[in-house]
């Protein structure tokens, strides 16, 4: 039976999300009435600047008042999609106060004091949801959370940023350099003027760390995420990827250690062979690969941002958020049971594939294998090939089998002091096999 009365939904926000949000709750009004069992209705839409509010937004709903809007006691939901830390912690936290669930697309925030608004929902009986914070429309915060519940997940692994994947797709099928891939995504409007928080991979750590900490119940903040960028993959990486079978990727990489004991979390470019799903993933798309103990192998592909896309998962959000307002529960929150430990990258174990520049003379190649066996690495492969136009060093590319990252990376620094090693060209992990 449909309630009469409204649900009153606050909006914080907007821009190319928030627009999108407002129009889609406009728009099929009735179908999210029929869907929650009440009508909704858009109560107030706070914003910095409302000379720049978008054509089909109602006017006299805009704000620049947010504080008072979300403290107005008579808003059921907030829906967050600013951006930032501040001023949206604080909005938030007193929507919660003030009685409102929320449901929100900011990862930075929820990565970094996700623990804290966690907290006040539940001390204040709302809920604080946040599928868009990851992968835009892709479901998978949800199935993460709620589909396998009863599960034991391994490891989840994935491109999670549409951007870096852009570039990387598009180095990889033209033969690009990287400044001129991101010259056309910039153009494409693909990334921002400033794309620092995508390509040196901050974007996709905020979104690991959610990852994480949903897939192994454990708090894993910001700070617990390894991270490089992806601005000195060159384009004679990709070649050597090609040689191997493989290409490269941005990934966000969440894994269980094997004892089950502690967990990692890390964003860096890495080699993956052409034979795993992720491999396929083009243009500015986004794929989470998931390995759990009985559901076995799971892949979740989609747009991973922009407006509709991105709505699409706020609005999902807010149908669930407002059926428990009328139920008078609440929805899952956080889980943090576990309690394990995230350890250093040090201790991750991976594999590593490295090019030298090395002299070409006899006896180089022993005396590079025997610095890896003297820091406990063992190599896979290795192959030297001679320069074609006559000087004397020659490219040395060894693939190392899984040691601890630290044992991989204090390899490399002996190496670069060796006297035949005239230095090292490029280095760069191997995941996926």
């Amino acid at each position: 039976m449909m309630r009469k009365r409204p649900l009153k939904v606050a909006l914080l926000g907007c821009g190319i999300v928030g627009s999108e949000v407002a129009r889609i709750m406009t728009a099929h009004a009735d179908d999210l009435a029929a869907r929650i069992g009440a009508p909704l209705e858009l109560a107030g839409i706070a914003v910095r600047r409302p000379s720049v509010v978008r054509d089909g937004i109602d006017r006299s709903l805009v704000t620049t008042d947010a504080t008072a809007l979300v403290k107005r006691g008579d808003i059921d939901v907030v829906v967050e999609v600013i951006g930032g830390i501040e001023p949206a912690r604080s909005l938030i936290t007193a929507a919660i106060e003030h009685g409102a669930s929320v449901v929100s697309a900011n990862k930075a925030l929820i990565a970094q004091d996700g623990a804290a608004l966690h907290a006040a929902a539940v001390e204040h009986g709302r809920d604080l949801y946040y599928e868009a914070a990851v992968a835009g429309a892709i479901p998978l915060l949800r199935p993460l959370r709620e589909s396998l519940a009863g599960d034991h997940v391994h490891r989840v692994v994935g491109i999670v940023n549409g951007t870096t994947n852009f570039i990387l797709d598009k180095m990889d099928s033209s033969g690009a350099g990287y400044q001129e891939a991101l010259d056309e995504a910039t153009a494409l409007g693909y990334a921002e003027a400033d794309p620092t928080a995508d390509v040196e991979g901050f974007d996709a750590a905020a979104k690991a760390a959610i990852l994480a900490g949903i897939a192994f119940h454990t708090r894993v903040r910001l700070d617990d995420v390894h991270r490089e960028g992806m601005t000195e993959v060159t384009a004679s990486d990709f070649a050597s990827a090609k040689a191997m079978g493989c290409t490269i990727k941005l990934l966000a990489i969440c894994e269980r250690a094997a004892d089950g004991a502690s967990v990692t979390a890390r964003v860096h470019p890495a080699m993956i062979p052409l034979s795993h799903p992720l491999a396929s993933v083009r243009e500015a798309y986004n794929a989470v690969f998931v390995e759990s103990e009985a559901a076995g192998q799971l892949m979740f592909y989609g747009p991973g941002a922009g407006g509709a896309p991105t709505a699409s998962a706020v609005l999902g959000d807010l149908v669930a958020v407002c059926r428990n307002r009328l139920g008078e529960a609440t929805g899952f929150g956080d889980s943090a049971y576990a309690r394990l430990p995230v350890s250093p990258m040090g201790e991750v174990v991976t594999r590593y594939h490295i090019s030298l520049d090395v002299a070409d003379k006899p006896g180089v190649l022993a005396q590079v294998a025997t610095v890896f066996a003297e820091h406990g690495v063992s190599i896979d492969t290795v192959r030297q090939q001679g320069r074609q136009d006559g000087a004397e060093d020659a490219s040395l590319v060894v693939v190392t089998h899984r040691a601890s990252d630290a044992a991989l990376t204090g390899t490399v620094e002996a190496l670069r002091g060796l006297d035949t090693v005239r230095g090292v060209a490029s280095m760069m992990r191997v995941e996926g096999e």
